[in-house]
């Protein structure tokens, strides 16, 4: 937004007005910095000094002019409130690399003879790579790691769940063979034609009704390859199934869900929601965790809170807008990924949009892009 300048009464001057002048006293010094916004003690006292009118402001200077011109208390305040983002995922472009490549083989040659092996290899190699870094938390901004859709949904799928697995609890092997279902659990859909998996307009019942199936067809590929764990064929078989029994492909109620299908499904909607398909936009991902909240009687709620406790949506030092039209820094993140702790650039004011009940009906609007 472009910065104007306007020249404005001292009588018609209001709390958070940017001054465009500097105010200086009769020795010299700077009592009010220009750029600074002004409060209601500031306000006084430049009436008290019976100054007619001053230079105001009127739109938003950008991120880097504003943040230059940070009061010293404010700066400070950022710095003492900042935390640092927990440890996130970090996949090089080698390890996405091959294990897309795994992915791509193994939904290619589901008859291979060498199957399973492949399918722990790959899933190895994911494994690795997050326990390298100590991952306990995943940028979702950052997670995508291919362009052809099934096989980087597979990987960002698998990626999220073990992140998810982590915080829900599950041990190193449980994790292992949660990476392993995750990778898998679309398998079903090499069964499934191209035509119909990319047909660019809506299903008609018996399309849809077939394309259900996939996670079917997945189970009874490993099934028959009679060597994997019980809980990775689960998560393949289940991973469409919702608490209240209304999912697919069995309709089985939320008792009867294994674990590893619960935490998978979790991520597989939140994926599916964000990416643009030949049949659909892709939504924001604000948008898609309000979506996911309020699936709470087809999700499970235990996966669903790991999930929100799993993921970063605005990383710490990164810019945001509000709801009250402030500009804030994020300098915390908190339980629930889309109400960090912010500090305002304009007010100097702690935002715990999170845990401070004056903040309940503040919000994000948007992150701020400096690029823009």
């Amino acid at each position: 937004m472009a910065v104007k300048r306007k020249l404005v009464s001292t009588r018609a001057l209001e709390s958070g007005m940017r001054i465009d002048q500097s105010i200086i006293d009769a020795t010299g010094r700077v009592l009010i910095n220009k750029g600074a916004y002004l409060d209601d003690f500031q306000i006084e006292y430049l009436r008290s000094k019976k100054l007619g009118s001053i230079y105001v402001s009127e739109g938003e200077p950008d991120a880097d002019e504003l943040e230059l011109q940070l009061p010293a208390y404010t700066r400070e305040l950022i710095e003492k409130s900042r935390v640092e983002d927990k440890a996130k995922v970090k996949l090089n472009t080698e390890v996405v690399k091959r294990v897309g490549e795994g992915i791509q083989y193994l939904f290619s040659n589901t008859g291979d003879s060498n199957f399973t092996e492949q399918a722990r290899n790959v899933a190895g190699e994911l494994v690795k790579a997050i326990s390298a870094s100590n991952a306990v938390a995943v940028d979702i901004n950052l997670i995508k790691c291919s362009d052809e859709y099934t096989f980087k949904h597979s990987v960002d799928v698998a990626t999220m769940a073990m992140i998810i697995g982590k915080t829900y609890g599950l041990n190193d092997e449980e994790l292992r063979q949660l990476a392993t279902s995750g990778l898998l659990h679309d398998l079903g859909k090499s069964k499934i034609p191209n035509d119909l998996l990319n047909k660019p307009g809506k299903l008609t019942d018996e399309e849809f009704t077939f394309m259900k199936q996939h996670s079917l067809f997945g189970y009874k590929i490993l099934k028959e390859k009679n060597q994997f764990e019980e809980p990775i064929m689960l998560g393949v078989l289940q991973h469409h199934e919702k608490m209240n029994s209304k999912g697919y492909p069995l309709g089985t109620d939320g008792e009867h869900i294994h674990k590893f299908a619960k935490i998978i499904g979790v991520a597989d909607i939140y994926d599916a929601l964000v990416t643009e398909r030949p049949y659909k936009n892709a939504f924001p991902k604000c948008e898609a965790l309000e979506m996911l909240m309020s699936m709470t009687s087809e999700l499970d709620f235990k996966a669903l809170q790991s999930f929100l406790k799993s993921i970063i949506l605005y990383s710490v030092d990164s810019l945001v807008i509000l709801s009250n039209g402030e500009m804030a820094k994020v300098v915390e993140n908190t339980e629930n990924a889309m109400r960090p702790k912010v500090v305002g650039l304009r007010s100097g004011k702690i935002y715990d949009l999170c845990n401070d009940f004056k903040c309940a009906s503040l919000v994000i609007v948007s992150e701020y892009k400096k690029n823009r």
